[in-house]
């Protein structure tokens, strides 16, 4: 009887301590998988806030100047920082080039303004940016077909093809 008690005895003890090492084996990976799920979700929603809209475009043949209106149809303000931190890409359908930002507009350059602002700094949800931009590359004739395309930091991407005025 005695062996039978020491036996299963020792089969508890072993049953306790490896519980207790697999216990101290799965909650850290439990812990930085829920930490890295829970940093997934606020990046998921914050993309999910933000979404923008190109409203209308504009740009005469021969001017190498093109302006879009984009309205932020998302319920996240951006902040004029992140915008200018912001690609735009514009000129022929195949040909285009990536603008720099610059307070003002010149050759491989863009600016931009927001319209209804109320000066706070950010472009809120509701407002339209109006950005300028200005290279060689847009089509010299009336009709050609010009390219358009922001992103934002977030990684947000709107583009637009449009036919250049005369």
């Amino acid at each position: 009887m005695s062996s039978e008690t020491f036996t299963t005895a020792m089969f508890l003890m072993a049953a306790i301590i490896s519980a207790g090492v697999l216990i101290n084996a799965i909650f850290p990976v439990i812990y930085t998988l829920s930490d890295t799920i829970a940093s997934s979700t606020h990046q998921a929603d914050e993309r999910l806030r933000v979404d923008v809209k190109i409203v209308t475009t504009y740009a005469s043949a021969g001017s190498q100047q093109a302006d879009i209106w984009i309205k932020n149809v998302g319920t996240q303000r951006i902040a004029e920082a992140d915008l200018e931190d912001s690609d735009v890409f514009l000129g022929a359908a195949g040909t285009f080039d990536r603008l720099s930002y610059a307070a003002v507009v010149a050759e491989g350059k863009w600016t931009y303004e927001i319209e209804d602002s109320n000066a706070n700094g950010y472009w809120d949800a509701g407002e339209t940016l109006h950005i300028t931009g200005q290279t060689s590359d847009l089509p010299d004739t009336s009709g050609d077909v010009a390219y358009f395309q922001f992103v934002l930091m977030t990684g947000l991407s709107r583009s637009t093809e449009f036919t250049m005025s005369g």
